[in-house]
């Protein structure tokens, strides 16, 4: 069992990010999942020490956010309806609002960001980056909000007001809350830190967390097959 916890790590190609490192690859990625599923680091040291490996909380958080600025992007998508929205999330005491799209079909994560406020202006910045990183000629967005269809206007992208079929991003939304409620009700750190430990669940989510809907398989491997 430990093995194949061991052996369902980050991809062999990021093994360049870890070189001089004392601890064997497999414990360093399996440490960054647990981390990236909800384990503080508290609870991610403490379940190493149980597998005989002692490293303190500054060298778990260093592999994290190592790992986290070098995963890959997802791919790129051609969707053809993708759920777009935002929701609230504390910074130092602080509100920003994280936007999130997600391929209704696939499940693939297409992009997440963080502004520091929300409206028309910032949905537009983010489907404009959306629209830099994926094929979206042929995408329909599925939105909640009428505000959302004056940015798609901007962009000369397609869109419609839908209550039903975009509950996707809201249970993506629901996910991670739930992970983030696991160690902390409000991140304290740099914004970058909380853009990283975003990239790095959305690695998890789209590259390892298969899905019933998908017969087993991740986002990323439906896309690609």
């Amino acid at each position: 069992m430990l093995a194949d916890l061991l052996s369902e790590c980050f991809a062999a190609d990021l093994e360049e990010t870890w070189e001089r490192e004392r601890t064997a690859t497999p414990v360093r990625a399996f440490a960054v999942r647990l981390h990236a599923t909800g384990c503080s680091l508290r609870e991610t040291t403490s379940i190493l020490a149980e597998l005989g490996v002692e490293r303190s909380h500054g060298a778990v958080w260093n592999w994290v956010h190592r790992i986290a600025d070098s995963v890959p992007d997802p791919p790129t998508a051609s969707p053809s309806r993708v759920a777009v929205d935002e929701t609230a999330v504390k910074i130092n005491g602080e509100w920003s609002w994280l936007y999130a799209a997600i391929d209704l079909d696939t499940k693939l994560i297409l992009d997440v960001a963080l502004f520091g406020r929300h409206g028309t202006d910032p949905a537009a910045a983010f489907l404009s980056g959306l629209a830099k990183k994926h094929d979206l000629s042929d995408t329909v967005f599925l939105v909640d909000q009428f505000g959302y269809r004056t940015a798609l206007s901007r962009l000369g992208l397609s869109g419609q007001v839908d209550y039903t079929d975009r509950n996707l991003i809201e249970k993506w939304f629901h996910t991670l809350k739930m992970r983030v409620d696991r160690f902390h009700n409000s991140w304290v750190g740099s914004r970058r830190s909380v853009r990283q430990w975003l990239a790095l669940f959305s690695h998890y989510y789209n590259y390892l967390r298969p899905h019933q809907s998908l017969n087993g398989r991740t986002p990323v491997e439906e896309v690609l097959n």
